[in-house]
Formats: C-alpha cells, structure tokens, sequence
C-alpha cells in the first residue's frame, strides 16, 4: 500500500479496494488476452459493474502487499458473476471479499449485449492453462 491509498491512521480507506478490484478484473482479462482497447475497438463490447456485494473483512493497512483474485462464479448470456478476493502477502490473510456481477454492452449505444463467443471462449479457460502458455 502507499499513502496515497490510506487515511491518516495508514488504513486503507473503504473506496480504495473498489479501485483494488477494478485493476485485478482488467488483469484477469488482460491475462486471457482480451485488453479493454480489444475489447471495445476490437469486439465493440464493454464490461460494466453491474452490482458489487463487498466484505470488509480485514483492514489493509500501509506497506502491506496485497494480492487479488478474480474468478469466474457463472457466466450468462450478457454478464459475468465473480468473485474476488485482496489477501494480505505474505500470510495469506483475507481482508476483502467481493461478489461483482458485470454486464456486457454495446461500447456505441450503451445497451446490454450478449458476450461474443471470441469472448467466452477466453474467461473460461482455467488458470493453469495460462500460467504454462
């Protein structure tokens, strides 16, 4: 953690690990290949937060290093449920839990859109497939 992530008792302030996730979300795209100027100059979709269900379970406080997951929970037509954890490194200690249901849409008109197949086919590859490529 840095300060600028931190109030003044060197904790991290409860909006900070909605940016957390947010970047550990891109990640887990970008991991698949599917960068977010692939995904909408490419494929012409955007990912949005559709609902976020946090648990604070743990402050993080100042130089701690967090480590975050994503993983696919279920995937519809149109959005994608996930659950995410931030887990202090290195004792492996929960501090945040996060169910986020984001919707897919078109990135022209903003309307909801079925996740193209090139998509799909990506998110659920299993992670051990992507640390060995």
């Amino acid at each position: 953690m840095y300060w600028e992530d931190t109030d003044a008792g060197g904790v991290v302030y409860h909006a900070g690990y909605l940016r957390f996730l947010e970047r550990a979300r891109t990640e887990w795209l970008r991991a698949r290949g599917l960068g977010q100027t692939e995904l909408r100059e490419g494929l012409g979709v955007l990912f949005v937060v559709r609902e976020i269900d946090v648990a604070f379970d743990k402050p993080a406080r100042l130089d701690d290093e967090l480590d975050a997951t994503v993983q696919l929970a279920q995937r519809r037509s149109a959005s994608l449920e996930l659950q995410q954890t931030l887990r202090r490194v290195p004792d492996g200690e929960i501090l945040t839990r996060a169910q986020v249901r984001v919707a897919c849409i078109d990135a022209q008109t903003w309307q909801p859109r079925r996740i193209p197949d090139e998509v799909t086919s990506l998110i659920e590859i299993d992670e051990s497939q992507i640390r060995s490529s």
